[in-house]
């Protein structure tokens, strides 16, 4: 399959050219919980689109192709984009503004911070987490800076601080010794040879049961699948390929093919992780396929139809060349690291 991708620069004072706007290099729990949310979905629609603007760019992508993957305004993209680089994650949940003015001094406001962040054994109390409840009663009897707050006001407090009530998790670096050697080769093939380079990985496990979702229906009349539990048709999984140039298998046939590993625990950076997102939210949820060639052509369908409706070989073509510019001027590589800083 064949699906393109674009740049886009924004003219400047003098005619020149800005640099176009990506997404600085993502770490491996950056990138990780990108692909989470893009996998998995995400109850909230704007953290969703967020997380595929974002993963898109670091895959390589443009901003018309990443405003057409999810049906956005331009600017929409390069707001996200530059959010990101300023304030990383949090750019994914958006910032409501509103409201009377706050009663806490910044001082304040750290202190209450920093008290959830503390295990309250190590403050004297006898349990390992807290509550709403408990953090505002704890905070209103301490001694010489007693700090009366409502629950919801310390809700929004903390999530204005970026501190969630979350389960204990770890997270996986990557032990890989070439890491960066490996992200750098892929960055590299994917500026300099961009007609010549496809990226592939599976997409699955795909099985053939009634799988939940999302549709547009009449109000109190949801559209309803039948809960069938008892196929016995195994579980496969989809081979995705996403290509940046023409017709890569006759291109494979006379030339010698180099793959670029992606590292150890670093699958984000695959370019067509962006794209499984979508093909799973508009193919495999909210279907009910009687097999696995029907659930096949559904996927070969929807492809075929994003192929067709995603690519601007105009676009495509100014790319190339303004990427070209930009890394000659800028000595920039993937992720805006400069190139003494990489080495």
């Amino acid at each position: 399959m064949a699906v393109g991708c674009a740049v886009t620069s924004d003219p400047i004072a003098g005619g020149a050219l800005a640099e176009p706007v990506r997404v600085r290099r993502l770490t491996d729990q950056e990138g990780q919980k990108l692909q989470q949310i893009v996998r998995r979905g995400s109850t909230s629609s704007v953290r969703y689109r967020r997380a595929v603007m974002l993963l898109a760019s670091a895959g390589g992508n443009r901003v018309p192709v990443i405003a057409q993957l999810v049906q956005a305004d331009e600017d929409t993209v390069r707001d996200v984009i530059h959010r990101f680089n300023e304030i990383g994650l949090a750019c994914l949940d958006p910032q409501w503004a509103g409201g009377r003015p706050r009663l806490l001094s910044e001082d304040d406001e750290d202190f209450v911070t920093q008290t959830a962040t503390t295990r309250p054994t190590k403050l004297g109390q006898p349990f390992t987490r807290w509550s709403i409840r408990k953090l505002v009663a704890y905070l209103r009897k301490v001694h010489g800076r007693a700090i009366r707050i409502g629950r919801e006001a310390l809700r929004c407090l903390l999530a204005r601080r970026g501190v969630t009530f979350q389960r204990t998790k770890t997270w996986k670096e990557s032990p890989d010794p070439d890491r960066e050697a490996k992200l750098d080769r892929i960055e590299e093939v994917l500026d300099r040879f961009p007609d010549r380079v496809f990226a592939f990985d599976e997409f699955g496990p795909l099985g053939i049961r009634p799988t939940g979702g999302s549709c547009w229906a009449e109000q109190t009349r949801p559209d309803r699948l039948p809960a069938t539990y008892h196929r016995t048709h195994g579980v496969r999984y989809f081979h995705g390929c996403y290509s940046v140039g023409d017709d890569i298998r006759r291109w494979a046939r006379k030339r010698k093919v180099e793959l670029c590993f992606t590292p150890t625990y670093a699958s984000w950076a695959n370019p067509v992780e962006a794209h499984f997102g979508p093909l799973r939210q508009f193919t495999i949820t909210h279907s009910n396929h009687a097999n696995h060639t029907v659930q096949t052509r559904a996927l070969h369908a929807y492809l075929r139809w994003r192929n067709a409706n995603g690519r601007h070989r105009d676009v495509l073509a100014a790319e190339r060349c303004e990427r070209a510019r930009v890394r000659s001027e800028k000595g920039i590589r993937w992720g805006g690291r400069p190139l003494i800083e990489a080495a």
